[in-house]
């Protein structure tokens, strides 16, 4: 059976800039239009050029080899011609192979919104599309408001799409930009549309503010559309768009689909989902959600022991995919619910080979649930674990000793009368035999502690140079003033491994000068190897 051809539009430099707290460089979004590049995506939205200097300066450098590079922008404006119009003009002068139109399809809107009547808003569709036709462009139109227009006037949300048809437009897209459609409403009216415009040509561009973007997108396919809108990690206004890094797997990966459909992503390019989702993150400043699926750190997590155990045995038992197929890994959570199947496989991935029936298991199995009921997430603080158990079986060398550390934080008013916080940190420590002691000043006491412990390490200070702590978080475990503090620490370094580490005492201070040892000393450990091979 000859399977159809679904096409992946992304929005992410566009709608997905519409995100609060996300505001794309020009070199930000040269690398994000490489990276959808490579991974196959078929359009790449790059945003509105003539807008703004950023998105127009954007668009006269070339940035996708094999995706089509789109223009977006609105439909002529009532009362002007295309040839009078900065917008459309903007467009026609525009690098890019197609443009993409939003018009309003929702006779609300074309009243309120555009103050114009709904024959303008058809001419204006009708225009701008033969106009971008004409110049030799793909062009494309987004329905803006089409659901709700559909359901409040029929009729014209559809003359809408045909006009943009009859015009020569390549693709219509029915866009849920309220985001509060359902998928049987989804499905409902894009058969109906269907009567009018081919699937073929047909679109959707979901939001999701019902949550439900994804399973919008997934209706509106099976109800016929061919070309599917989203953003990489569901990145958009409000509450997001269609995720396409939820899509994708599912398209390649779920039989409904895989074996109805074909798409431009390849299963190696599929292999690297996961890395393509955490360096989006990295770009935005920002930690992935663990919980993502499919390229979440936790997609692939099981935290009971019975559950565990039948995972060893047949991953099958409680995995939809296999993790591997999207870059993603296996991971069994070490925790108070935890059993010897799920502390072997996390040994086995922290490259420790211990016999099942190894008495230092259940010293290590008891230590574990023991210091987890004092305060400690070891599931969330992976790096810490394998610390815990490497010193457990004796597979970590004593790089340094701390002998001791002091912190004193000072509020003064500075020479010109501002007020001001230093903290300053003493860290003793013992390299090689020597004693040394290191004082910094850091912004906070947790930054002069890292800074200070860092400062004087002989040999060892090379392989940590590019140790960075990215986020820092605190949770009071019981309450009162006497109440016990979890810290826990995530940090990186210049290859972009990452990895989290944790603390626990009633201090705050002491509490995170514990993570923040886990995270040296786990980056020393990794380092050895290398570390080991110059000195030969």
């Amino acid at each position: 059976m000859t399977k159809e051809r679904l096409y992946l539009f992304d929005t992410t430099l566009r709608d997905g800039q519409q995100t609060p707290g996300i505001d794309f460089s020009l070199e930000e979004k040269a690398a994000v239009a490489a990276m959808l590049d490579r991974l196959g995506i078929d359009y790449v939205e790059g945003g509105y050029p003539g807008a703004n200097p950023a998105d127009t300066e954007f668009f006269q450098r070339r940035r996708t080899h094999r995706a089509v590079f789109t223009a977006f922008g609105m439909t002529k404006r009532a009362g002007r011609s295309v040839d009078n119009d900065p917008g459309i003009q903007a467009l026609l002068q525009a690098d890019s192979a197609a443009i993409c139109f939003v018009a309003k399809s929702w006779d609300y809107h074309v009243r309120v919104a555009l103050g114009a009547t709904n024959e303008e808003n058809l001419q204006g569709i009708r225009e701008s599309i033969a106009a971008a036709k004409a110049a030799g462009r793909e062009a494309m139109l987004d329905c803006e408001h089409f659901f709700d227009g559909f359901k409040a006037n029929r009729d014209y949300a559809l003359a809408c799409a045909k006009t943009a048809l009859e015009a020569g437009a390549r693709w219509i897209v029915l866009c849920d930009t309220n985001g509060g459609t359902l998928p049987d409403e989804i499905s409902e009216i894009v058969k109906e549309v269907t009567s009018v415009v081919p699937g073929e040509k047909l679109g959707i561009h979901a939001h999701n503010d019902t949550g439900n973007a994804v399973a919008n997108s997934l209706a509106a396919v099976d109800a016929g559309v061919r070309q599917i809108q989203g953003t990489l990690n569901g990145v958009g206004e409000r509450c997001g768009n269609a995720s396409l890094t939820t899509l994708i797997p599912t398209l390649m990966l779920k039989p409904a689909y895989h074996e109805r459909f074909e798409i431009g992503v390849t299963r190696e390019a599929l292999a690297t989902l996961t890395d393509v989702s955490h360096a989006f993150d990295e770009i935005l400043n920002r930690t992935p959600d663990r919980q993502a699926p499919y390229v979440g750190a936790s997609a692939f997590a099981t935290k009971a022991g019975i559950h565990a155990s039948a995972i060893v045995k047949e991953p099958e038992t409680y995995e939809h995919v296999k993790p591997e197929e999207i870059g993603n890994r296996r991971r069994m959570l070490v925790s108070d619910q935890a059993g010897r199947s799920n502390l072997l496989a996390e040994l086995a991935r922290f490259g420790l080979e211990v016999d099942r029936k190894d008495p230092r298991l259940d010293g290590l199995l008891a230590d574990i649930k023991a210091r987890e009921a004092a305060g400690y997430a070891y599931e969330a603080a992976d790096a810490s674990l394998e610390l815990l158990a490497r010193r457990r079986l004796g597979h970590v060398p004593a790089f340094f000793e701390v002998e001791g550390f002091r912190v004193d934080v000072e509020r003064r008013y500075n020479a010109v009368g501002d007020l001001v916080t230093v903290s300053e940190a003493v860290v003793k420590v013992k390299v090689n035999g020597e004693r040394r002691m290191s004082v910094e000043e850091g912004n906070g006491p947790v930054n002069a502690l890292d800074r200070a412990l860092r400062k004087d390490l002989g040999d060892l200070s090379s392989a940590i140079e590019d140790l960075e702590l990215v986020d820092f978080k605190v949770r009071i475990l019981n309450g009162g003033t006497e109440a016990v503090t979890r810290v826990l620490i995530e940090s990186r370094d210049g290859e972009g491994n990452r990895w989290f580490t944790v603390g626990v005492s009633p201090n705050i201070i002491d509490a995170s000068f514990e993570a923040l040892l886990d995270a040296v000393v786990f980056k020393l450990v990794k380092t050895m190897p290398e570390m080991q091979a110059a000195a030969e």
